[in-house]
């Protein structure tokens, strides 16, 4: 597979008067984020594992100590896209970063730049905050975002496996 090129490169309608708008969520936007995690998780073909709810993801958003953040793209004041995105913290370089949990595009409104204006968005948030580095993790089998990141000077960490323990060995490893 050429990952350098953007597979099925149909335009959507760019018009000269389009107006786009980056910004960080903000408190009633929760519903339209719900809807675009559901939507990502249909393109992953993995929404029977979507458990996210309005009340859950307005908790991780906005209560005193959020445990997520989020922005939002609009064109034409529509929410197009989205970035859901935490803090982590690097022991090695002793700063912190932003690890990119949910990155997506409304079909309708991709092949404009929305995905990477987002990304340069995280990287000012990263920067701002003397951070060291963005992270995420990509399906082998998206070519397109495989493509855009790429593009960006994102280096895959071929060196890293990673793990996930969650459902009944979660819970079996908090009582051993």
């Amino acid at each position: 597979r050429d990952h350098n090129e953007i597979q099925d490169d149909v335009r959507g309608p760019r018009r000269s008067d389009m107006t786009e708008l980056i910004r960080l969520a903000r408190p009633g936007d929760e519903t339209e984020l719900t809807a675009m995690v559901y939507e990502l998780a249909e393109f992953e073909h993995s929404v029977d594992q979507c458990t996210l709810t309005e009340e859950r993801l307005t908790a991780a958003l906005f209560s005193d100590v959020p445990t997520a953040w989020a922005h939002i793209a609009e064109v034409d004041g529509i929410p197009a896209a989205c970035a859901i995105w935490y803090r982590t913290f690097s022991t090695w370089e002793g700063v912190a970063g932003v690890y990119l949990e949910d990155l997506f595009v409304r079909p309708e409104f991709r092949r404009l730049g929305l995905a990477r204006k987002l990304l340069a968005a995280l990287a000012r948030q990263c920067i701002d905050a003397d951070g060291a580095r963005l992270e995420w993790a990509v399906l082998d089998w998206n070519v397109n975002a495989i493509a855009l990141y790429d593009a960006i000077g994102g280096k895959p960490q071929s060196d890293w496996i990673t793990y996930r323990v969650s459902g009944p060995e979660l819970s079996a490893l908090a009582e051993s």
